[in-house]
């Protein structure tokens, strides 16, 4: 089954929804002129509930179908990243410093479509709860929505959600069971030594070169105490210190991201890092603290709903067998997917620049297929009685 017919014949009128969203994006959880434009369409649209407010900004809606029947839960996340433009599109961002650089206005309009023709069709039983995030981008938006109880308070029982893929071509879908997307910690380690001139590091306790015998010490984490057979990244990013040719500074800050799957492989790394930090300090006479950060976790799909949504997708354009490889980028959505057994696939985005790129766009021709795959896993996982 291709695009579902109806949802095809208002795709002019998504394409119109989603390039207002692109003009007006906003960051983090302050998306509240987002969150009120999504509430005017789903009032056009005649949803039973709208519930505002959540997570600050976040918007959850209700259709109910036809009989009783449990509830499923559909996710597009609204907010934009804090960069600027570079497209020249004349639908390009009015906000200096903020754009949907991955097509977070994309998602939200593929959820609208796909809400539009739920509310109008009912072709289901149960209740659908339709979930607009803030703060996907850094914020755990996600995370303070589970926390503020939307599973519970809808009673939502499973959950959903697409992502755009540029290079994937357009009507392709692809998704895997189990981990799809790695957990993304971030650390700082604070170098404290004694400052000097650099004619004279005798008398100085010199952080420079004992943030480097770190950062090399950490390299050894991924080849020397880490199965290879388990996906594992660690990458220092970022090394401040100095101020001056001729002057040793006192501190160095050295930090980095570190992606993985398995829990017992984030706290082996946390473990080592802190020996590393305690150790190369001791080595070199200076303090080494480290600031570990833990953030998204795993995003972890379940195996058989992975595997439905697959076979939904399937139906709505072309899908690859759920066994599609594994990234090391995060998304938030995995709080969710901890609360709720569900599934996350990407959507292709046909040749366009790639997420968090200033010339990136989200590919218009998605959103009929995007919109018509949530319709119908609705439609398939909660078929309307009698």
């Amino acid at each position: 089954m291709p695009v579902v017919n109806r949802i095809a014949d208002f795709t002019q009128e998504m394409q119109g929804w989603r390039r207002q969203l692109h003009a007006a994006p906003e960051v983090g959880f302050d998306c509240h002129e987002t969150a009120a434009f999504i509430a005017a369409r789903l009032r056009e649209f005649g949803v039973d509930e709208i519930h505002e407010g959540i997570a600050t900004s976040g918007v959850v809606a209700l259709i109910r179908g036809r009989g009783d029947g449990p509830v499923i839960g559909l996710r597009a996340d609204m907010d934009a990243l804090p960069m600027d433009e570079e497209t020249g599109l004349p639908h390009a961002s009015a906000n200096i410093g903020a754009m949907h650089g991955c097509g977070h206005d994309g998602h939200t309009t593929m959820l609208l479509g796909a809400a539009k023709y739920l509310a109008e069709t009912r072709n289901f039983a149960g209740t659908v709860a339709l979930i607009f995030q803030p703060a996907e981008e850094g914020g755990g938006g996600a995370g303070v929505m589970v926390e503020e109880g939307v599973m519970e308070r809808f009673g939502i029982g499973e959950v959903y959600a697409l992502h755009n893929e540029p290079g994937l071509p357009v009507g392709h879908f692809r998704t895997a069971p189990g981990a799809i997307m790695a957990a993304v910690d971030d650390f700082t380690i604070t170098v404290t030594g004694k400052g000097g001139h650099g004619a004279m590091p005798q008398d100085a306790t010199d952080p420079v070169v004992a943030a480097c015998g770190i950062v090399t010490a950490i390299q050894t984490i991924v080849s020397r105490n880490h199965d290879a057979r388990e996906d594992l990244v660690i990458s220092v990013t970022q090394i401040h210190t100095g101020s001056a040719d001729n002057v040793i500074p006192a501190t160095a800050w050295i930090n980095g991201t570190v992606r993985s799957f398995d829990k017992g492989v984030q706290a082996m790394v946390m473990r080592r890092m802190r020996e590393i930090c305690e150790g190369q300090g001791m080595a070199y006479g200076v303090r080494a603290d480290l600031d570990y950060n833990l953030g998204y976790p795993a995003t972890i799909n379940d195996a058989g709903r992975a595997e439905f949504a697959a076979e939904v997708a399937g139906e709505v354009g072309l899908a690859s067998a759920p066994d599609s490889p594994r990234a090391m980028g995060a998304e938030d959505f995995s709080f969710m997917l901890e609360a709720r057994p569900g599934a996350y696939l990407f959507i292709g985005n046909g040749d366009t620049a790639g997420v968090h790129h200033p010339e990136y766009d989200f590919n218009d021709d998605t959103a009929p297929y995007g919109a018509s795959f949530f319709a119908r896993l609705v439609e398939r996982a909660q078929p309307a009685r009698g």
